[in-house]
């Protein structure tokens, strides 16, 4: 079940909530844990049994961590095993299919058997535990004795398919003590209506120009439509993503819950570095706290930094596929950031803004490219199109026609990168009159009513995301 279904927003989501705010005391526990399990096995009715056993097995393994305190080195030992566990599962269901793939291709064996598919959310739902057990070993946590509570963390429905990835520190508290009020149920509302609008809206639009241009033969595709289409795919995977992120966000305040927001308007940034602090935060604070700082994070000697970098972004690019795109996708991000942290950012702080900015997109458009593309090939392929090389010509009919017929489309969607758009939503829903309040509700239900619309009628595709 996914959050942009008639199914959810008009079934699921009121029996819920109604059930949940009805439900006295700790009962209301219990609603939202089988809430959970029923929007997992919804579309994953045999990934929810491994969800199940990964809750009982962690719970177990936090405790019996716990335990061993006194004792480091049986703590440690506890930990190792643990680690290998949840991430031996992990990459035999992410991993698996393409490494017997690789396998049936270079031997002289045929391999019939391709794997396990990739249960929806489990590595989200993985990371977040091994938050758990790794603070748990740290002993900045206390390890959690009602499984009901550890439950609820794993599987709470609102971030369990795409994330955000939310540490336990930052949420331990709230599983025992949260508040609902209507002015939180209002709030969540209108963080669910414009994620709703960037995904049905937005994403799904341009998705169409995207889709149009990567079908194209490389020998028939000009220079205008390469750069269009991967301007295309730039808009689409964040008004995707950040759609999703937004309507979890809101989901979560509907339940009580503050769950961290997930982007900070990523393209207005001026160097690669800024951009990727700003996507994706919650997974990078992960991969900050859980691989980068262990490293030995930012150390004075340069050699080691570059290292850390390097290493944090070779697993994100193996976080998202093994594939050759995703790794040299992670290595490219992070050549760049070392590079910007050894010495471009002398240039960068000498630069104009706006040539900042325009040497931030370039280059993280440049990066979409190895990201989107199936193989380094077809990926080299598309940036020789984009730099003349093997295109149709500077410009033909198919790039203008798709250029003419969206370019409203990006004028909106570019504008919406902006913050003060979403200041300008703020204020609104800020006053404190009457009257205010009236214009915001109308303003929503205006914005709810043409998702409704696209929803049923408009291009629909899933979340990107899902994917990982």
């Amino acid at each position: 079940m996914l959050f942009d279904s008639v199914v959810f927003l008009f079934s699921f989501l009121p029996v819920v909530l109604i059930l949940y705010y009805l439900a006295p005391g700790r009962l209301k526990e219990a609603v939202l844990l089988l809430a959970n399990l029923v929007f997992y096995a919804w579309g994953e009715p045999v990934g929810v049994l491994v969800l199940i056993c990964s809750v009982i097995f962690n719970y177990i393994c936090g405790l019996d961590i716990a335990g061993k305190t006194k004792n480091r080195r049986r703590a440690r030992l506890s930990l190792i095993i643990n680690l290998a566990v949840n991430l031996g599962v992990l990459g035999f269901f992410k991993y698996g299919r393409a490494v017997l793939t690789g396998l049936g291709a270079v031997l002289p064996v045929d391999i019939p058997y391709q794997g396990e598919r990739l249960p929806i959310g489990m590595t989200f739902y993985t990371f977040q535990i091994l938050s758990y057990i790794i603070e748990v070993y740290r002993g900045n946590v206390k390890a959690q004795k009602n499984i009901m509570d550890f439950a609820l963390y794993v599987t709470m429905f609102p971030k369990l398919l795409i994330g955000p990835v939310v540490r336990y520190p930052d949420i331990e508290k709230q599983l025992h003590t949260r508040q609902l009020s209507v002015g939180k149920l209002g709030e969540g509302m209108m963080y669910l209506v414009l994620g709703l609008m960037k995904k049905a809206v937005l994403a799904d639009t341009i998705g169409v120009v995207y889709a149009k241009v990567i079908s194209l033969e490389t020998g028939q595709m000009s220079v205008l439509s390469a750069w269009l289409g991967c301007a295309a795919f730039a808009l689409q995977i964040y008004y995707d993503f950040s759609g999703y992120s937004d309507m979890a966000v809101g989901l979560g305040k509907m339940l009580g819950f503050d769950l961290p927001k997930n982007f900070d308007h990523p393209y207005i940034a001026g160097s690669t570095t800024e951009f990727w602090y700003r996507w994706h935060t919650s997974l990078r604070g992960w991969f900050r706290e859980y691989v980068y700082y262990p490293l030995g994070g930012g150390e004075t000697d340069e050699g080691r930094q570059v290292r850390n970098i390097l290493a944090v972004w070779l697993l994100v690019g193996l976080y998202h596929g093994l594939s050759w795109n995703y790794i040299v996708w992670g290595l490219y991000c992070g050549i760049l950031m070392a590079a910007e942290k050894l010495f471009l950012w002398r240039m960068l702080d000498g630069l104009p803004g706006f040539l900042g900015h325009i040497y931030s997109i370039v280059l993280v458009l440049i990066g979409w490219v190895f990201f989107f593309s199936p193989g380094i090939g077809e990926a080299l392929s598309y940036l020789g199109v984009m730099f003349g090389a093997g295109a149709s010509g500077l410009v033909d009919d198919q790039g203008m026609y798709l250029l003419v017929t969206n370019l409203s489309w990006f004028i909106i969607m570019v504008l919406g990168l902006m913050p003060f758009i979403h200041k300008g939503f703020d204020s609104i829903a800020d006053q404190g009159d009457k009257g205010w309040a009236v214009v915001n509700a109308a303003v929503y239900a205006l914005i709810f009513a043409v998702c409704f619309a696209y929803l049923t009628t408009g291009p629909h595709g899933p979340f990107l995301y899902l994917a990982f």
